[in-house]
């Protein structure tokens, strides 16, 4: 058995752009950051980000494109997909890998409200404050197992 699924969560780092192809069906391509925080064995924080190309067909490719815009956060389910071409120029092979989308959810809003999902409902719950939607603040000391109540 074989396994090629992709999900992500992060932010978009640019505004998504949609295009239809000869046959009328809707694409929508965006970038999407994604990071990771840890501490090195000096105790030192580190924090580290990836970007990853995204392709949306379909009617989840229009809402996305109508709803996301640069620094929206959104949630990704699909699959990994190398393609290939010649470049027009330099006549070199060209590689890009994508994650296509088979499932997209919206994450919440800069203002706090939710943004509904490709399905229609919404996904976010209201929050007191900004600063809990922009970041997530982690312990500076180890968790201890006797810390934990069970």
């Amino acid at each position: 058995m074989y396994l090629n699924k992709a999900i992500l969560i992060g932010n978009l780092t640019r505004d998504p752009e949609l295009k239809s192809l000869p046959s009328g069906i809707k694409v929508c391509s965006f970038s999407l950051a994604t990071n990771r925080v840890w501490k090195d064995k000096n105790g030192a924080r580190q924090e580290s980000a990836d970007y990853h190309n995204v392709v949306v067909f379909g009617r989840q490719a229009e809402t996305v494109a109508q709803y996301m815009k640069k620094g929206s956060s959104i949630l990704v389910e699909g699959r990994m997909q190398t393609r290939s071409w010649d470049d027009k120029t330099s006549g070199e092979k060209k590689y890009r890998t994508e994650i296509i989308a088979d499932r997209t959810q919206f994450g919440p809003r800069a203002s706090g409200g939710g943004a509904p999902s490709a399905g229609g409902a919404s996904t976010a719950k209201a929050s007191s404050s900004p600063e809990e939607i922009d970041s997530i603040e982690y312990p500076e000391e180890d968790i201890s197992p006797e810390d934990i109540p069970f």
